[in-house]
């Protein structure tokens, strides 16, 4: 299973589990608290000065991130104050960052998993993705 709560096994009541689990991740993007941390996020990643992201670590002792880490750096935290929140524990992800579970879980995927390279995405190729997927779930407000 990956960090995101998907799984590859689909039989039986798997399926509707997933379908819970998406719906779950689509409110938390959606809802107030999401929506703000993906304009902080689109905000965050827009100001790094290298438009290079990393995968499977938030934030390293260079300085390098991944989105989610871009919106640490954006706080003034750096990697010592990530030491005790590992990429893996989506609940203390979650909580480092103020939202919900599955959504620090789903940012965490995309970033680091759901590349159409498979691994062999450069850093600046992450970041265009990451960028797109955050103004793809950003919820366009009526004026």
């Amino acid at each position: 299973m990956s960090r995101s709560g998907y799984s590859e096994d689909y039989d039986g009541d798997d399926y509707g589990i997933a379908n819970l689990y998406a719906a779950n991740i689509r409110r938390a993007l959606d809802g107030k608290r999401g929506q703000a941390f993906l304009h902080e996020m689109a905000a965050a990643l827009d100001a790094m000065p290298e438009k290079r992201l990393i995968a499977n670590d938030i934030v390293r002792s260079d300085g390098a991130c991944c989105a989610l880490g871009s919106v640490a750096i954006a706080r003034g935290k750096s990697s010592a104050d990530l030491v005790d929140v590992a990429p893996e524990d989506g609940k203390r992800v979650a909580r480092f960052f103020g939202i919900a579970e599955c959504l620090a879980r789903e940012v965490e995927y995309e970033n680091d998993d759901n590349g159409p390279w498979c691994g062999d995405e450069t850093p600046e190729q992450r970041w265009v993705r990451m960028r797109a997927w955050v103004e793809k779930n950003l919820r366009k407000e009526a004026t």
